[in-house]
């Protein structure tokens, strides 16, 4: 039975306040669950053959119901960031969690940062090694929006069997979300220089862009853990480079940057790349 409570969209985290789903999911077959399903789409578990290092590649599979969205690692205004917690008591760790690009989405006054469209993000797991019976136990926690949004959360139990090395399409799956992930900085398309305002009401970023784009670039960049920013203007320097000018808005009372590492993302036609900004 599905249970929830509708968050309004533009209403913030914190009064998030609910009952969330709980569906606890049998295993298809040894490496994909079955689909955990309500009002605003659904989502499910991939999980690959372990590595000779007993690490194994997986995915979370979310599909939001058309006219549904979901959301990034820092989701904008409002809406709630995915999240994945193994069980204390699986033999498995969650290494990593990646983000394939996502995309500005504004209703309004509000501007969310996700998904509204199927999305997968890659999960990296650490665990026990090839030749032996495992079980992974493990909660998914999601937000889907249209007029409201609803927190999804489902329970997922998969047994991996020893042994159980057979080709499916799990690997596609992951491979293609791989593939979709934002590129590393390179030669042609990074942030050549970054620098924080004394005041940090503005953050300047000197880009190297791809010759090949003709759009002006969507950018974001996610301070402290909750906080992202979007806004921007632009100019183009002398050798090609673009020198962008970000007003910082509100940040943590009493917060300092000097040693503090931001991410930024950088949307550029048909490729992104993602890196990070240290501060000193």
């Amino acid at each position: 039975m599905t249970q929830f409570l509708p968050i309004y969209r533009g209403a913030r985290l914190a009064a998030a306040i609910c009952t969330c789903v709980l569906w606890a999911a049998s295993p298809a077959h040894a490496e994909t669950s079955t689909w955990a399903t309500n009002e605003g789409g659904r989502m499910r578990l991939v999980v690959l053959p372990a590595a000779p290092d007993g690490t194994r590649q997986a995915a979370l599979q979310i599909e939001p119901a058309p006219g549904w969205i979901t959301y990034w690692r820092e989701p904008g205004d409002s809406g709630i960031p995915p999240a994945v917690t193994i069980s204390p008591d699986s033999p498995f760790q969650l290494e990593a969690m990646a983000f394939p690009v996502p995309k500005r989405i504004d209703d309004g006054p509000v501007h969310d940062i996700g998904y509204d469209a199927p999305v997968t993000l890659p999960l990296m797991l650490a665990g026990p090694p090839p030749g032996k019976d495992a079980k992974l136990t493990a909660s998914a926690f999601i937000g889907l929006c249209n007029n409201i949004c609803i927190p999804f959360q489902a329970d997922f139990s998969l047994a991996l069997p020893a042994g159980d090395e057979k080709a499916d399409d799990g690997a596609e799956i992951v491979s293609t979300a791989r593939a979709l992930l934002p590129e590393q900085p390179s030669a042609s398309f990074a942030v050549k220089e970054h620098a924080l305002s004394p005041d940090m009401k503005q953050l300047r970023l000197v880009l190297a862009l791809p010759e090949e784009s003709a759009e002006a670039p969507q950018i974001i960049v996610t301070g402290p853990s909750g906080y992202a920013f979007m806004d921007h203007s632009a100019t183009e320097a002398a050798n090609g480079d673009l020198v962008v000018d970000m007003p910082i808005g509100k940040l943590p009372k009493n917060y300092k940057a000097a040693g503090k590492k931001w991410g930024v993302l950088v949307i550029s036609g048909n490729r992104a790349m993602e890196t990070t900004l240290a501060f000193d």
